[in-house]
């Protein structure tokens, strides 16, 4: 089972940019899948983002493609989303979730293990 943590979150103008840590703890965490969710005020949680694992590809959201990157760091348990370019529209509180396949997936009902979340403010 996977306790997640993120961090990382906080308030930045826009253009500026972030960097979310999502660290990985009571688990095997090279097993998992792991990737990235954000939710907004009043709007249902969306995809953002896959972990890279192995030989798997990355897959970004249109939203934020070209603008975010999520890198993995298995020896660490971690995994990180560097967010550039961050608009108003970023504004929300973003999850890391794992799940127990090794296969990603951009449907949040596929994931077994959510964080805490972690609040991502961009002003205009």
């Amino acid at each position: 089972q996977l306790v997640l943590v993120e961090s990382g979150g906080g308030l930045v103008q826009a253009g500026g940019s972030l960097r979310l840590t999502c660290a990985a703890s009571r688990g095997t965490f090279r097993r998992y899948a792991m990737a990235w969710f954000r939710q907004a005020p009043g709007k249902e949680r969306e995809f953002v983002a896959t972990a890279p694992w192995g030989d798997i590809s990355t897959s970004y959201a249109e939203s934020v493609e070209g603008r975010f990157t999520t890198s993995r760091d298995n020896a660490k348990n971690t995994i990180y989303l560097q967010m550039n370019s961050l608009k108003p529209e970023d504004t929300a509180v973003y999850y890391c979730a794992g799940r127990r396949n090794i296969n990603p997936s951009s449907l949040s009902s596929e994931y077994d293990f959510w964080g805490q979340g972690t609040q991502v403010t961009v002003s205009s």
